[in-house]
């Protein structure tokens, strides 16, 4: 890692300041071509207006635009190859799909109130997608040349659970020295430095049907055994070590008066460490019923494992952290319960610090929306960090 002066990242943080009005606008262009998880046509307009801001930029040597039927377009870019010292590269890592449905923007669209910039996605996280080619046009223009090859990766299915993606993220760790995800930072502008893993499973009981009122024991209720087992998982939860079970979907029977045959649940766990996510894998796999005459089937698995903070997740944090006070600013860091593709990354013992894009409020909500003064500054800092790793 290099050091950085305060008047290098003053420079940067000034040329990007001098651009904002030019940033904002392509933010604005971002949030207005609404691109909903799988929506084929949203995606590829948004990657239209990345790619044509990609090509003003001379130090980006290779922008290659992945279609995917279905889902949308995956856009990898390739930045400061032919200098680089070193193979392995920085990874950054984004995607530009949204929750939010065609039609959320509404007659209102795009605004600018109060110092904040409102628009559906714009906070989660198409801002934090401009803001990446700006940093690396920032870098080029200031002569600043990274000793590692710069890779951008955005992937256009994250917010339904990766499905295409993943495959991309995992090639794309395999030749990174470290990973810089753009995701929406924690409030304050905290950077993630540990993430929690995801597992999901659905859990269905085949039980015994019977007459509610004239022979109900002869009938083993499907509702009941998982109503059981529901409070077992709730039972098991662990705040305090960072396991959680939530039981979030519940299904099952035919009528009131019918002892239920058939049931299932569907199950969300939270875990902080890999070790913690076997534990849960291992006690899902071999889950047996409370009634003998219930049959239990199980599909699922750990979705993604734990970001942990490790040592190399600590040391690119503290470097961060440097730059950030060279900007005038203090950089925090928390451990959320939320995961991203960065989790997938960390699975390759490749550090990864989160949290980088822009501040704001209301990822997922109608009040979604950026924070303007820390546009520059928060580019600044992820220019810094790509030209001293």
């Amino acid at each position: 890692m290099k050091h950085l002066g305060s008047t290098e990242l003053k420079a940067m943080h000034a040329l990007l300041a001098s651009r904002q009005n030019e940033i904002l606008g392509s933010i604005c262009k971002l949030v207005e071509a609404e691109s909903p998880s799988g929506d084929f046509e949203g995606s590829r307009a948004v990657v239209d207006l990345l790619v044509e801001t990609a090509r003003t930029i001379p130090a980006i040597s290779s922008v290659e635009r992945i279609p995917i039927p279905g889902h949308g377009e995956h856009l990898l870019v390739q930045a400061f190859g032919s200098q680089a010292e070193d193979s392995r590269g920085t990874l950054l890592l984004g995607h530009t799909d949204t929750v939010h449905p065609r039609g959320t923007l509404g007659d209102q669209g795009v605004r600018a109130e109060g110092g904040r910039l409102y628009g559906p996605g714009v906070f989660d996280m198409k801002a934090s997608c401009v803001l990446a080619l700006e940093a690396l046009r920032t870098l080029g223009d200031l002569d600043f040349l990274p000793t590692r090859p710069v890779e951008l990766l955005l992937t256009c299915d994250e917010e339904s659970g990766s499905q295409t993606g993943r495959q991309l993220v995992e090639e794309a760790a395999r030749r990174a020295a470290q990973a810089l995800v753009l995701e929406p930072p924690a409030p304050g502008g905290q950077v993630k430095t540990a993430r929690k893993g995801v597992g999901i499973w659905k859990v269905a009981a085949h039980g015994i049907a019977a007459h509610a009122g004239l022979n109900p024991e002869a009938g083993a209720s499907a509702i009941l055994e998982l109503a059981r087992q529901t409070y077992r998982f709730h039972s098991m939860s662990d705040q305090a070590g960072g396991t959680t079970f939530n039981v979030g979907v519940v299904r099952g029977g035919t009528r009131s008066n019918v002892v239920a045959a058939e049931a299932e649940i569907e199950i969300d766990v939270r875990f902080s460490r890999m070790t913690e996510a076997q534990r849960v894998d291992e006690l899902m796999n071999s889950l047996r019923s409370f009634d003998g005459r219930v049959q239990l089937t199980v599909e699922g698995g750990v979705n993604r494992g734990p970001l942990e903070r490790t040592a190399g997740v600590a040391k690119l944090y503290h470097h961060a952290r440097e730059i950030a006070a060279g900007l005038g600013f203090e950089l925090g860091e928390q451990s959320v319960g939320g995961a991203s593709d960065g989790n997938f990354v960390a699975a390759f013992n490749v550090p990864v610090l989160d949290g980088l894009g822009p501040d704001g409020d209301g990822a997922h909500a109608a009040h979604e929306h950026i924070l303007i003064s820390d546009v520059a500054l928060r580019g600044a800092l992820l220019a810094g960090l790509i030209a001293s790793l």
